[in-house]
């Protein structure tokens, strides 16, 4: 495959939504495709090609945070602090094109039962975990966007079921306090769409899957986690993208973009071009 963009940038109104787990530097053998310093020109042009309005990212640490940024270029903004107390190890950081949306608000939650106090986890999860929210007004069309970002626990059923119904309730929560705004959910739920977590997360048409939902599918239904192997059609698709009644979604596609061979990520972004759509007249 080439660095030709899959969806690319987008002009008004429609806004291109991307979910990208990143993997995390670890320490890998040489010549291993986890290697972070082999990765990081691959996610560079992956996310120069593609220049998504709106980016939440997962398992990025500081570095790696840099590292998307530079990629993205200077017109990028971006929230979120790492899980930790003091605001170290991973981000779920969101970012967002600050040309097209004007950043109002935003905050960062433990997915625990103190969820104010950072670093704290009481879900069943040895990992600490994070929703990070942020609110815009679209400078384009003065549709309002609120978007939310996370990373579910890989362990533990329970501490995934807990910190899906808590997003689930922010979500209802601010749908309630800005009825015509459009909401999306971004985020590796490591949990399929057969699950309980997914099945939780749409309930009553709380959310919808943008796959599911998409007038278009650009892509084949690829499995989101690779493993950095080939992409494989009907593999688990743990990556999501999910949206509120506000939202049209034009298209959606998994990017198993390969760079000779080589994959940026052991995870395959989720995309998906959206449009805030408005409350129907009577």
């Amino acid at each position: 495959m080439t660095d030709a963009a899959l969806i690319g940038p987008v002009s008004a109104p429609d806004v291109h939504v991307m979910t990208f787990n990143v993997r995390r530097r670890t320490t890998a053998l040489p010549g291993s495709p986890d290697r972070w310093d082999a990765r990081a020109p691959l996610v560079r042009r992956l996310l120069r090609a593609e220049q998504p309005t709106l980016l939440g990212v997962q398992e990025a640490l500081a570095d790696q945070v840099d590292a998307v940024a530079g990629a993205l270029g200077p017109r990028y903004r971006r929230v979120g602090r790492g899980r930790s107390a003091t605001g170290g190890d991973e981000h779920c950081a969101i970012f967002y094109d600050a040309d097209r949306l004007d950043l109002t608000g935003w905050r960062q939650r433990a997915l625990s039962a103190t969820p104010d106090a950072p670093g704290s986890r009481s879900f069943g999860n040895l990992t600490r975990r994070i929703v990070v929210s942020a609110e815009f007004t679209d400078t384009a069309t003065g549709a309002r966007l609120l978007a939310f970002n996370t990373h579910l626990d890989h362990l533990s059923w329970r501490s995934r079921i807990a910190s899906a119904t808590m997003i689930l309730d922010l979500v209802q929560r601010a749908e309630s306090a800005e009825p015509d705004a459009a909401v999306v959910v971004t985020g590796d739920v490591n949990a399929g769409p057969e699950s309980a977590v997914h099945r939780r997360l749409t309930a009553d048409g709380g959310l919808r899957d943008a796959w599911d939902a998409a007038s278009e599918r650009l892509t084949p239904p690829w499995g989101t986690f690779s493993n950095y192997r080939a992409p494989r059609r009907g593999g688990r698709r743990i990556d999501l993208i999910l949206v509120g009644a506000r939202v049209d979604v034009r298209s959606a596609a998994v990017n198993a973009a390969r760079f000779d061979g080589r994959a940026a990520s052991d995870h395959e972004p989720m995309q998906a071009v959206l449009r805030h759509a408005a409350r129907p007249t009577i």
